[in-house]
């Protein structure tokens, strides 16, 4: 393939390109209350939200939930989303800045913690894959470090240097898995995390994912 002009962004999918904001925090809700936990509002949700989300779970039960209750948690989470992620779209603008990075000649790639068989028919079915020189979803259980997965990831494109690679994500893990791989990072506020947790990790922070695309651009030269 040879090596790409400029910079490459590793996009993350759910909460960033996809804005599934609302099946999140109803499948929240409806792992919730398998338990007897009382709802939570999207604001609540992006004040509290971690990874691993057995540590999220913790923060709103006051402990870590039991090995059952997780499997039970984990369960109703992905059938509830399943369910209702149909009703989701991309978010704002993103058909439209992929394209037109992938005809400046600079490349892109998926990296997400969505399950990997699930994660390629979605994109595959929104027309924007070929915009894309690779899509890797999590293989395996959920939970886990985004770090890792990212070391793999990178590892796997062809002709595309860390040091010119951004993490575009809406959450801190995001950040920190491209400093894993000595990538840049740019946060976005429109999924899971406040600007105020999002802040907290130092790396930029926008509002709309063209801020999130020029800044990419400025600091991957």
């Amino acid at each position: 393939m040879g090596m790409h002009r400029g910079a490459h962004i590793v996009w993350d999918w759910n909460g960033t390109l996809f804005h599934d904001n609302d099946a999140i925090i109803g499948a929240t809700n409806a792992a919730f209350a398998e338990l007897g936990l009382a709802p939570i509002t999207m604001e609540q949700y992006r004040a509290l939200y971690c990874v691993p989300v057995p540590k999220f779970y913790e923060r709103l039960m006051g402990r870590l939930p039991t090995e059952a209750e997780w499997l039970v948690m984990d369960e109703t989470f992905h059938r509830y989303y399943t369910e209702h992620r149909v009703g989701c779209g991309l978010a704002a603008g993103a058909a439209e800045l992929l394209a037109g990075w992938r005809s400046a000649g600079r490349s892109q790639s998926i990296l997400s913690m969505y399950g990997h068989d699930e994660l390629v028919p979605l994109v595959r079915g929104f027309g924007i894959e070929a915009h894309f020189v690779r899509v890797d979803g999590r293989v395996g259980p959920s939970g886990g470090s985004k770090a890792e997965h990212m070391e793999r990831h990178v590892a796997a494109l062809v002709g595309v240097d860390p040091g010119h690679t951004v993490v575009i994500g809406d959450a801190a893990d995001d950040a920190v898995a491209a400093m894993h791989v000595g990538a840049r990072a740019v946060l976005y506020t429109g999924g899971s995390h406040s600007r105020a947790s999002l802040e907290e990790v130092g790396v930029p922070v926008v509002d709309t994912l063209a801020e999130a695309v020029a800044v990419a651009e400025r600091i991957a030269a």
